[in-house]
């Protein structure tokens, strides 16, 4: 199994560096940019916390872990259409990167993200290289059974499927440790983030 999952990762490694340039970038324009995505993305800052001081979402491990999980999939089922799984982990991005542009308090507002960041954002550009290598073999498929000659629409399918189905068993095996990785991004989040923050802020009193 290891042996596979490192195979996935080595095969499939412009799929991850192309994903972790995207989040990165974003980050980046979405931090530079805040003057100018204040008017789109304001009333997105301000709708969470409303329904975080209203009670609306709950800080919870299982909430937070559920929302996580549902942008990780939301990226891998996406890559049926390749840029729409680029489009989720830019938004992410350029979200993140107005956020903290946003923030009075800069230090204290990246002690709030980069304990769990880390394992939040690995687990977005794992996501995002799942629904890529997924679109590659959607597109080996396609072009496999493009090329049979079998008789049996049957038998091209299961020829077509066999000759480009690594693919989709790497895309899953990406998938899995992307949320393996969330699973830990919300256990820190929920228990440890706050905690690592206050004491780091200690140390500076």
């Amino acid at each position: 199994m290891i042996s596979e999952i490192k195979l996935a990762f080595r095969q499939n490694k412009f799929a991850i560096i192309l994903s972790a340039a995207i989040l990165l970038i974003s980050l980046v324009l979405g931090y530079v940019l805040e003057p100018y995505l204040h008017s789109f993305l304001n009333p997105v800052v301000e709708d969470l916390t409303q329904k975080v001081e209203s009670g609306v979402i709950q800080l919870t491990f299982e909430d937070i872990f559920l929302n996580n999980i549902q942008i990780v999939f939301q990226m891998f089922v996406y890559g049926i259409a390749l840029c729409f799984s680029v489009i989720v982990l830019s938004f992410n991005g350029f979200f993140v990167g107005y956020y903290v542009a946003g923030s009075d308090n800069l230090f204290f507002t990246l002690l709030l993200i980069v304990p769990h960041g880390i394992f939040e954002f690995s687990s977005c550009i794992l996501a995002c290289a799942s629904g890529l290598v997924l679109f590659n073999f959607i597109y080996r498929f396609l072009k496999s059974l493009w090329n049979q000659k079998e008789d049996s629409v049957v038998q091209s399918l299961k020829n077509a499927f066999g000759e480009s189905s690594v693919k989709l068993k790497q895309a899953i095996i990406i998938l899995a440790i992307a949320s393996i990785l969330m699973v830990i991004a919300g256990f820190i989040e929920v228990y440890l983030t706050i905690p690592i923050a206050n004491f780091i802020v200690n140390l500076f009193i």
